[in-house]
């Protein structure tokens, strides 16, 4: 018996579609591929989702009509395709998959000491255990570089797995990336914004970051283009907010929690620290001078039901650490180095208890 396509679309009409009672002929459900080789029938059934939950069974259904209805001798099982009319999209890899918790460190304004906590908090982590990761995302004023002592390094490439990566600088047990390890420190950076944001970008995709417990990300000031590429490049899994305790300060540090926790971004926030709480000189160490007003983070934090991190006084180890490049963390037995110690010990806290509570993390998706 010679076969041929419309007695393949006759046999077809037998079968329904159980979400419409409809043939699956009159409802276009057969591709027009049908191919027909001696006693080999093979075509595609078109299905509008790949989730229809009868894709299985209208398969073995339209096995067994070309069975009934053309024959037993047919070659027909395992020959019919499944097509789907939309098409999922294929999810992009995830970008840095080895890293566990990625940590926003921000402040409404500058001159708060945001890159000073970010690299002493970064050294405290290594120093619990933790492989650690720090980015310099300040673009326009790198720091980093100079409060590690790695101002003449320049990180080169290394091939992995086909492509060439920049590998980070490593010191006191963090791995870091700054652009000011790329751009002459005596010059000023004159980018427009998505000129910042594409090397933010590739610090971030084009390095070999490898495995990471956490991931700090030292922001640049306020709100700008770079906190935009930073939530739409990574999900981070939380930010920390730094402020001292200036009325001027906590304004502004109050816009960047709104930004983080607003409809469109948000962050979950770990926290607040209160750096420069207050002044303790090395010869009263038990004396504390208040010189930009007393617990003014604590108070926001209080008002805005969110934690606060830590306290980190003044002192002139902190300044002479960060202008010798040696962390004041890296000394755990110091004063300062034991505040750092117990601010790591609170993030870590706070990040088991964030992500106990909540989803795991998703980059923003920002639609214009």
């Amino acid at each position: 018996m010679a076969f041929y396509p419309q007695l393949v679309l006759d046999a077809l009409k037998h079968v329904r579609y159980p979400g419409t009672g409809e043939d699956i002929v009159s409802a276009g459900m057969v591709d027009d591929n049908i191919r027909i080789d001696g006693k080999k029938i093979s075509f595609s059934l078109l299905l509008e989702k790949p989730n229809d939950p009868f894709a299985k069974s209208l398969v073995k259904a339209s096995e067994q009509a070309i069975i009934t209805y053309i024959g037993e001798g047919v070659e027909i099982k395992g020959n019919i395709d499944v097509k789907y009319r939309i098409q999922v999209p294929e999810q992009p890899a995830k970008l840095l998959p080895n890293v566990k918790n990625i940590i926003a460190v921000s402040s409404g304004k500058g001159g708060v000491g945001k890159s000073t906590i970010s690299s002493n908090l970064a050294v405290a982590l290594a120093k619990l255990g933790y492989k650690v990761g720090l980015l310099d995302a300040d673009i326009f004023g790198p720091s980093v570089p100079k409060m590690f002592g790695l101002e003449d390094a320049r990180p080169c490439l290394e091939p992995v797995d086909g492509r060439e990566l920049i590998c980070p600088e490593e010191k006191y047990g963090v791995k870091m990336l700054s652009i000011g390890f790329f751009v002459d420190p005596e010059n000023a950076v004159l980018w427009r914004g998505g000129m910042a944001s594409n090397a933010l970008k590739q610090l971030i995709s084009d390095a070999n970051w490898g495995d990471l417990d956490y991931f700090v990300v030292d922001l640049p000031p306020g709100t700008s283009d770079i906190h935009l590429t930073m939530v739409q490049t990574v999900a981070i899994t939380g930010a920390i907010v730094v402020s001292t305790p200036q009325a001027v300060a906590l304004a502004d540090a109050r816009k960047g929690i709104s930004m983080f926790q607003g409809e469109k971004v948000n962050v979950p926030i770990l926290g607040l620290v209160e750096n420069m709480a207050w002044f303790t000189p090395a010869e009263l160490p038990n004396n504390k001078y208040y010189l930009f007003g007393k617990e003014g983070c604590k108070k926001l934090a209080e008002s805005l039901n969110i934690p606060l991190l830590g306290q980190i006084p003044i002192v002139q180890s902190i300044c002479d650490g960060g202008d010798n490049g040696i962390p004041v963390a890296c000394d755990e037995d110091s004063i300062t180095g034991r505040a750092f110690y117990e601010l790591a010990k609170k993030v870590v806290e706070r990040v088991e208890e964030r992500n106990a509570t909540l989803p795991e993390t998703k980059k923003v998706e920002i639609k214009h």
